[in-house]
């Protein structure tokens, strides 16, 4: 069973039908919606600010949820990916977002609806992300739009398939 740990008075809470990797760690401040995964190795360290998550939202493998103490939560939308070794970290990100693997979000970062943050990027200290937009890069930088066939071939084809793949587990 994955490390679920009250710390501070605080214990993290969560809807129905979610999955827990047997490695995975939630700790503290942290709340999430239904049908959420936590994958193996990640980590929601809701210690130092809260973590806020809605429904339908994966934490694939080794990927860290921070946020900054007294300054900055990190709240995350609906229908939310978060790739294999990406740190978010004190940001927001609503809903249908895809935070491509290795991707680094810092602090007090807005991402939009509808967008998708590419493998590696790295998104400096307060961007604000459109919605609808593709960004990539060290820093970040809008590169295009997403299209019909990127919403629904990547955010929600991702999405959908994580939610396929926590009901092998259960």
């Amino acid at each position: 069973m994955a490390l679920i740990r009250k710390l501070n008075g605080k214990t993290p809470m969560y809807g129905e039908n979610c999955f827990f990797a047997e490695t995975a760690a939630i700790i503290g401040d942290v709340e999430m919606g239904n049908d959420c995964s936590i994958w193996y190795g990640a980590v929601l360290r809701g210690d130092v600010h809260y973590i806020r998550m809605g429904n339908r939202v994966n934490v694939q493998d080794n990927a860290t949820i921070h946020a900054t103490y007294k300054k900055s939560p990190t709240n995350i939308g609906n229908n939310v990916s978060i790739a294999h070794n990406a740190v978010v970290h004190g940001c927001t990100i609503k809903d249908n977002v895809l935070i491509g693997m290795g991707a680094v979000v810092l602090d007090d970062v807005v991402i939009e609806s509808n967008s998708i943050i590419a493998a590696g990027a790295v998104v400096t200290k307060g961007t604000h992300v459109e919605s609808g937009s593709v960004y990539a890069g060290a820093p970040a930088k809008k590169i295009k739009e997403i299209s019909p066939e990127l919403l629904e071939g990547e955010i929600n084809r991702i999405a959908e398939s994580y939610l396929m793949y926590s009901t092998w587990y259960k």
